[in-house]
């Protein structure tokens, strides 16, 4: 018995022991799960992101298809689909030199399942074409990346005697009814050559078309004596002798125009235009998904398939650091700034001098 009373004596304090031992355990279990569980909330609000997307995405494109934006977005869409699991559903909304398609995406929900194919035109000149346009480019998206970057090339019909940018220059100045086509006011074309203007100091005619395809026609029928365009829109016109490219609006040649001066070439630098391509969606789309959706958009861009399709529609593809949501804030604030300053005066001037 004593020996059994000793065992039980033995066995006390280290039951006792034991005891605290467990209970410091479990207390401190439950802090821990209490820390993690107050660092966890912020994720545990939306569960749905890590699953992120759940359904089909679509991309709305501000211009019909078969466009530089309708294509750039369709070759971006298929690989996306790949990297996200889901289908990118490219729906086009045409009308108002894209402000129909921007609204569009403005008021749809901020739940990273409506994109816009935003573009130099809706982004960034619209402010200053539009005093009152129902949208703000650099409020009211949020941007996901920057996409590809379409140089502009001045044209001039054959028989107009210039073969140089600076001869068009003199040409337009001791001859003021030289005519400027355009695919409608605060369009890249519109844009691009009133900056032409701005920067040498010259002021044609301006003649408004329902789209570059239009004014390009007029151009071949001598209605129009030059214009500036996306490369894209007029490389197979140039290609073919149809139209004369006197300068590229950047400050490299372009591969698919190599012959072709830069304008910096041409003692013009400030005449540098980028009919840039870009991903955006509606503001206070959570930055998980924005996120997601530019590291995906990263992984197109450096795809081997896709730089090809983009750089054989005459584009750039920028560089990483370039591409990002902070980088395509940058740029939209700059070129809202940028077009304002120029387009404005423009505009007022062609409102006196349109050609009938």
């Amino acid at each position: 018995m004593k020996q059994i009373r000793a065992s039980a004596a033995a066995f006390r304090p280290t039951s006792r022991v034991d005891n605290m031992v467990r209970w410091l355990r479990c207390t401190l279990l439950w802090l821990r799960c209490t820390v993690l569980c107050l660092l966890a909330a912020p994720l545990t609000v939306s569960p749905g992101f890590a699953a992120y997307p759940t359904r089909a995405i679509t991309v709305i494109v501000p211009f019909a298809t078969g466009g530089p934006s309708d294509t750039v977005a369709r070759i971006i869409g298929g690989h996306l689909s790949m990297t996200l699991g889901q289908q990118l559903i490219i729906e086009n909304v045409v009308g108002s030199g894209g402000a129909t398609a921007a609204i569009r995406a403005m008021r749809a929900p901020a739940d990273g399942y409506t994109l816009i194919m935003g573009q130099m035109g809706t982004h960034g000149s619209a402010p200053a074409v539009h005093p009152n346009l129902p949208y703000n480019p650099a409020k009211d998206f949020a941007p996901v990346g920057l996409v590809l970057e379409i140089p502009v090339v001045v044209i001039a019909r054959n028989p107009l005697p210039v073969h140089t940018v600076a001869e068009l220059i003199s040409h337009v100045r001791t001859h003021p009814d030289t005519t400027m086509g355009h695919a409608g006011a605060g369009s890249i074309s519109h844009a691009a050559c009133t900056l032409l203007e701005a920067t040498t100091h010259v002021h044609a005619t301006a003649k408004p078309f329902q789209g570059s395809g239009p004014g390009l026609q007029a151009m071949l029928e001598g209605r129009v004596d030059y214009m500036c365009d996306q490369i894209v829109n007029s490389i197979d016109r140039i290609r073919a002798g149809e139209v004369r490219a006197l300068v590229i609006a950047a400050d490299r040649r372009s591969p698919a125009l190599p012959d072709v001066p830069t304008a910096a070439e041409a003692g013009i630098p400030a005449f540098d235009v980028s009919a840039w391509q870009a991903l955006f969606a509606p503001k206070n789309t959570p930055p998980e998904l924005i996120e997601r959706l530019a590291t995906a958009l990263d992984q197109a861009l450096d795809d081997p398939t896709v730089r090809q399709e983009l750089t054989a529609l005459a584009g750039t593809i920028p560089a990483p650091d370039e591409r990002g949501p902070a980088a395509l804030r940058r740029l939209v604030d700059d070129e809202i700034a940028r077009w304002k300053k120029h387009l404005k005066p423009a505009l007022a001037r062609d409102d006196e001098r349109m050609a009938p």
